[in-house]
This record gives structure tokens, C-alpha cells and sequence, in this order.
């Protein structure tokens, strides 16, 4: 198996006030990062993984959280363990 990270930005967008119960949803998932928010009910999480399906897991989780209105994947990237991407 080679040495690879995938780096995925997510865009989630949820009721604004399910935000603070949505923000403690998330922390308590694996591999993620909430990296912005708004008090509007928009975000931006981003999933660091060894593969492709865990990106999608983390995505699917999310879609089912309570409150979400809707998660896409905006970004994503392979990196090799030299850190350039693939």
C-alpha cells in the first residue's frame, strides 16, 4: 500500500440554529477539521484521510447529522509521502 493522504475540503450547510449542536456533531468525528463557520449555518470542514472511501464516509456521516441541510465535497487532493501532489 503506498503512502498517500487525501486532503478534502467540505462545504455544510445546516439550520443556524442547530449550529452549535451541529459544531459539537463534528468534533466528535474522526479525521476532520472545522476550519470556518457562520452564523448563517454554512461551514467549512476538511477530512484528512488514507484513502478515498474514509473522504466519503466522513462526507455521508455528515449528510445524515441532524440539522444538515446539505454537505458537498468543494475540494479534493492526493498527496504521496513527499507531500506533492498526485
Amino acid at each position: 500500500m503506498d503512502d498517500v493522504l487525501h486532503i478534502a475540503s467540505l462545504l455544510v450547510h445546516c439550520h443556524p440554529d442547530q449550529l452549535a449542536a451541529l459544531r459539537a456533531n463534528l468534533a466528535r468525528l474522526p479525521d476532520l477539521e472545522l476550519h470556518q463557520s457562520s452564523p448563517s449555518g454554512k461551514l467549512v470542514v476538511v477530512v484528512e484521510a488514507q484513502d478515498e472511501a474514509t473522504v466519503l464516509e466522513r462526507l455521508h456521516a455528515i449528510q445524515q447529522l441532524p440539522g444538515v441541510l446539505g454537505a458537498a465535497l468543494i475540494y479534493h487532493e492526493r498527496l504521496d509521502a513527499e507531500g506533492e501532489a498526485r
